[in-house]
């Protein structure tokens, strides 16, 4: 494959940050050629009736979609498009523009195929994205757009700051995901206690109904896998009770217990958020709690560790309607969408079954 022979050595040759910021520019230069991403998109997307599936009212060519973290800024959706993504995420992005923490702040631990981060929200803001969106030559897949909290606005005044964001985004966005459960914006995984999160995911949800009172634009919460189960249990509760259509399970993790690096090592890279594989056991457990706890009331949407055929089937059988890619991209290149969904596709009619919703949760039934 070109990008692991080709590509991926020369990208790693690179700081991580570097890395990124060249991909980013390369994709944006893809999409500014004329014709070039909608052709690209009906060859690599996935169009198996199989690996259809709808949530939240809307209708995915299949299941594998892009996190949020890599897009932040809203600025290679045709790109991300063309490789065939079910969905793209973008962001996050806050009310206000903010440059996120000093470098260095992104770093691979290629052993563990890992990723740690603390970017800290570095963005342009949700008015330039939102701007940067409605310029679109055109927009194939679907589109969520993540919103967090900016970094000096304190907890008390975070609905102020939500609500800002949410009403720049709500008339763009197929659906919107509220993150509060980053590890790199001090005092932000205080927002995931039920007590201060029933207010902020009303409070959104009625600045979404104020921008779209004709379409009822889907409402996500995206949590960290640190969380108790007791905490997981009080959320789900608290999703069933204001009816929010999804939960992604989960974000990054600052535990360090499954990497194979030394203590010494891994102090080395300072604090962060931890994602690939290391993280994949606790987010699977994370995804069974909430299945079990909702049952199919709540779309799920699994990230988290996901790189492999075996990992996304595992997912779907646990309860995910979706599955987001990130960490597993650098290390497999952009193509690691088409390969899980075809993947999908051949694991559902090994299992017997017409379409890969068929599997969904099929593992706590």
């Amino acid at each position: 494959m070109i990008y692991r022979a080709l590509l991926r050595p020369l990208l790693f040759a690179c700081s991580a940050e570097t890395a990124h910021v060249v991909t980013m520019t390369a994709l944006r230069a893809l999409a500014r050629i004329p014709f070039a991403t909608s052709p690209m998109r009906s060859r690599y997307l996935p169009r198996d009736p199989a690996l259809a599936v709808e949530a939240f009212g809307l209708k995915f060519p299949h299941p594998v979609g892009l996190a949020a973290g890599l897009d932040k800024n809203a600025e290679a959706i045709e790109a991300f498009s063309a490789f065939g993504f079910g969905f793209i995420e973008v962001g996050t992005l806050t009310a206000e523009a903010q440059p996120g923490n000093p470098r260095p702040r992104l770093f691979r631990l290629t052993r563990d195929r890992a990723i740690i981060n603390r970017m800290g929200f570095n963005n342009h803001g949700a008015d330039a994205a939102a701007a940067r969106i409605r310029r679109l030559r055109r927009r194939d897949a679907i589109l969520g757009i993540n919103i967090g909290k900016t970094k000096l606005v304190e907890n008390d005044a975070a609905l102020d700051d939500y609500a800002k964001s949410a009403a720049a985004i709500a008339p763009l966005a197929d659906y919107v995901t509220i993150n509060v459960s980053s590890p790199n914006t001090p005092g932000l995984r205080d927002l995931q206690t039920v007590s201060a999160l029933r207010p902020l995911l009303v409070r959104v949800r009625e600045v979404l109904d104020r921008a779209s009172p004709a379409r009822r634009i889907p409402l996500l919460l995206k949590i960290a896998p640190d969380l108790s189960d007791e905490d997981i249990d009080a959320i789900a509760d608290l999703a069933l009770e204001l009816r929010l259509e999804g939960i992604i399970a989960t974000n990054t993790t600052i535990t360090r217990n499954q990497l194979s690096i030394g203590a010494e090592e891994i102090a080395q890279y300072g604090a962060g958020g931890l994602s690939g594989p290391p993280v994949k056991q606790r987010s699977l457990a994370v995804l069974r709690r909430l299945r079990t706890r909702v049952g199919d009331r709540v779309t799920l949407i699994a990230a988290g560790g996901i790189e492999t055929v075996d990992d996304a089937w595992e997912r779907i059988r646990a309860g995910a309607t979706l599955l987001q890619i990130y960490t597993a991209i650098v290390y497999e290149g952009p193509l690691l969408a088409r390969r899980l969904a075809l993947g999908l596709a051949e694991q559902t009619r090994r299992a017997g079954l017409k379409s890969v919703t068929e599997a969904i949760g099929i593992e706590a039934r």
